[in-house]
């Protein structure tokens, strides 16, 4: 690739672009840990979030090769051929994780991924994204508004008030329901991004001991050894998987 300035930029042997910037690492491997990024396969791999696919490809469905879409925060990018199989051809992934990017890319070769800081600018044209998606990750909206289309529609999942509310409730020995939807809502109202639908979504499962382990990895939930010795000896647990699912347009 290369841009207007003429720098140049060469596709990894894995399939994926790098167009992170030196003030973009803060740390030596920035993005979410290998851990998380891993524990994160792992439960997507056991099916965990069939549930909650089925409910987001009500607003997918309809994408087509056509129609540009953007997945911000894409991790190890199980979401992208599951919500939009047959969009490889206009599917944009970009995660700031290496080993994020690097499973995405070996996993789903003929879409495009790209190893970037997206809270610092797309690099992405104006106006040309028919749909952009976030689930579970940061939401720059300044930058949506900007490349999303006129007819364009966003979709964002964030964590419900009741998701792993078991969990909390062993862990740091509080169930603090917090209800974040609204907040969203005014953010991207306040790019003229405006909420046109709003769902929830619930599941109840039954997680063992390495589902458990993996749940609180993935979530950054319960990271201090502390809080997670008090699941020591756990073997099962009856969990809460919750989630807001928000569909935004640009407002007229």
């Amino acid at each position: 690739m290369r841009c207007a300035s003429g720098h140049n930029f060469d596709r990894a042997k894995e399939g994926y672009w790098n167009l992170t910037q030196p003030q973009d690492k803060k740390s030596s491997n920035p993005g979410d840990s290998d851990e998380a990024v891993l524990a994160r396969r792992r439960w997507l791999e056991r099916g965990l979030a069939a549930g909650l696919v089925e409910s987001l490809r009500e607003w997918t469905s309809t994408s087509s090769a056509a129609q540009n879409v953007l997945d911000l925060g894409c991790g190890e990018g199980s979401f992208g051929p599951a919500l939009f199989p047959h969009a490889a051809s206009s599917y944009c992934g970009i995660d700031l994780s290496r080993r994020a990017i690097k499973l995405a890319a070996r996993g789903w070769p003929e879409a495009t991924w790209v190893l970037a800081n997206a809270d610092r600018g797309l690099p992405i044209a104006d106006g040309c994204i028919q749909q952009v998606v976030s689930l579970f990750g940061r939401r720059p909206v300044s930058e949506i508004e900007r490349v999303l289309s006129v007819d364009g529609v966003c979709v964002v999942a964030i964590p419900g008030e009741e998701d792993l509310i078991e969990l909390r409730e062993q862990t740091q020995k509080s169930g603090h329901r917090r209800s974040r939807w609204e907040m969203v809502a005014e953010e991207m109202k306040a790019a003229n991004l405006v909420l046109s639908q709003h769902k929830k979504w619930t599941q109840h499962v039954e997680l063992k001991s390495d589902e458990i382990a993996d749940a609180l990895a993935m979530t950054y939930r319960a990271v201090r050894n502390s809080q997670q010795s008090r699941l020591k000896g756990v073997e099962q647990m009856n969990v809460t998987l919750a989630a807001d699912l928000l569909l935004f347009c640009r407002g007229k």
